[in-house]
């Protein structure tokens, strides 16, 4: 299996730490957050990796390189501006192949195993999903106690930023810059999303606060 780190963002929140240093590249626990990834994605056994990029993309590609000093083998999708998390994928699919991949949001951490995820089967999506946090008490979506994810219901959880998905579920839509989630809510409709509920450590690296909070969580 193949995997896909989100890496193009412009890092907005996080300024003024992403006004010389993109995202993915700033240190918690001693290395960058896209390290982090690499290693975890190496340790589940995915070792072909496709990383897009756009934001400060030189130095993410200098840092990182052909991904051999970290066990992988990195594949670089450029995109001359931000394509948003669908228009990525749309962009990638040639370096994806096929088959399921798994996506990463490179702005979040998690302690997940990925080869805890069950397959696709004839689903478009399995979502990864966690209790919700105190910066996002609403939630995002609905898991039921097929394990099937819905767009509404009761109670809610929080979309972590970790899925499984199928090529198919972006390979018809022109290319572009797209959001991903009104396709999910999509096959949500039609049936096709599983989801997996996480109970193990994650967070949402979207604020230099939440940055120092990880730092603090990884050198303890």
């Amino acid at each position: 299996m193949r995997a896909m780190i989100l890496a193009a963002g412009l890092g907005t929140r996080m300024r003024p730490l992403t006004d010389h240093c993109p995202k993915p590249l700033l240190e918690v626990g001693g290395k960058p957050l896209i390290v982090h990834h690499l290693e975890r994605l190496r340790a589940g056994g995915i070792t072909e990796v496709v990383i897009n990029v756009s934001y400060r993309a030189e130095q993410i590609i200098a840092a990182l390189g052909d991904g051999s000093a970290f066990g992988v083998r990195i594949a670089w999708s450029q995109e001359a501006t931000p394509l948003e998390t669908g228009g990525g994928i749309r962009q990638a699919l040639p370096l994806l192949g096929k088959a399921p991949f798994l996506l990463v949001n490179g702005d979040t951490w998690c302690d997940l195993n990925p080869a805890e995820l069950p397959a696709l089967g004839d689903d478009l999506a399995r979502l990864v999903l966690v209790d919700n946090p105190d910066h996002h008490p609403q939630g995002d979506f609905h898991l039921d106690a097929d394990g099937r994810v819905h767009a509404d219901g009761e109670p809610r959880l929080t979309f972590a930023g970790i899925s499984l998905l199928d090529p198919a579920l972006v390979a018809d839509e022109p290319p572009g810059a797209f959001a991903l989630a009104p396709l999910l809510r999509r096959a949500m409709a039609e049936g096709r999303v599983g989801g997996h509920h996480h109970r193990g450590a994650w967070i949402d690296v979207g604020t230099p606060e939440r940055l120092a909070e990880l730092d603090r969580r990884l050198r303890s």
